[in-house]
């Protein structure tokens, strides 16, 4: 799943959108690259995501992955790029 996007279901960040960047068994770190930046990544339990099993940017995604070093910068258009994808599919 790392490398996929996902949706907050709980707590105060609920709706937001985030890319999962790491996975352990029972929770998963996320990041959005503007309020939770790689440094500071959101530990979530996995019943309280969403995961949207669509990969903005496949490169980041193998970075990901691989534990080779990404910039928020990157993330932070992936998400930005999806929530495009979504008002354009709304509006449509």
């Amino acid at each position: 799943m790392i490398g996929w996007l996902a949706v907050s279901l709980a707590g105060h960040d609920k709706k937001k959108i985030y890319i999962i960047i790491e996975e352990t068994v029972d929770a998963v770190l996320l990041a959005d690259g503007k309020c939770r930046p790689l440094s500071k990544p959101k530990r979530k339990k996995k019943k309280h995501i969403q995961v949207i099993k669509k990969i903005m940017d496949e490169k980041l995604a193998a970075n990901l992955r691989e534990g080779n070093p990404c910039r928020d910068e990157e993330i932070k258009r992936a998400v930005k790029i999806y929530k495009q994808s979504l008002n354009e599919r709304n509006q449509g």
